[in-house]
């Protein structure tokens, strides 16, 4: 199956913090990827994704809006939508400690 690219929109940037919304359509994936920082994802349109690892071990997270979950840098995955409907979060990346 040939999945197309999720869609990321910079929100803001700045030497503290990177703000991203990513928005994916069904059958869409943000490609394989290593997080340079740690990160904080909020929800805004909820659904479930799935997260493949580089090992191949596949899990799934639901995205529920007023949610959110964070992860420490060096997290290596892709995410995938392999539902019929768009979800689509701000992901907060923390460039350096406060």
């Amino acid at each position: 199956m040939s999945l197309r690219a999720a869609e990321p929109t910079p929100l803001v940037e700045n030497e503290r913090v990177r703000v991203t919304r990513w928005d994916f359509p069904p059958g869409s994936e943000t490609g394989h990827h290593v997080h340079e920082y740690d990160y904080v994802v909020v929800p805004v349109v909820p659904g479930r994704l799935s997260m493949v690892g580089d090992d191949g071990k596949r899990s799934e997270t639901e995205m529920v809006v007023g949610g959110a979950y964070a992860r420490p840098a060096g997290v290596s995955h892709n995410v995938i939508n392999e539902s019929d409907a768009k979800v689509a979060f701000v992901e907060v990346e923390l460039k350096q400690p406060g």
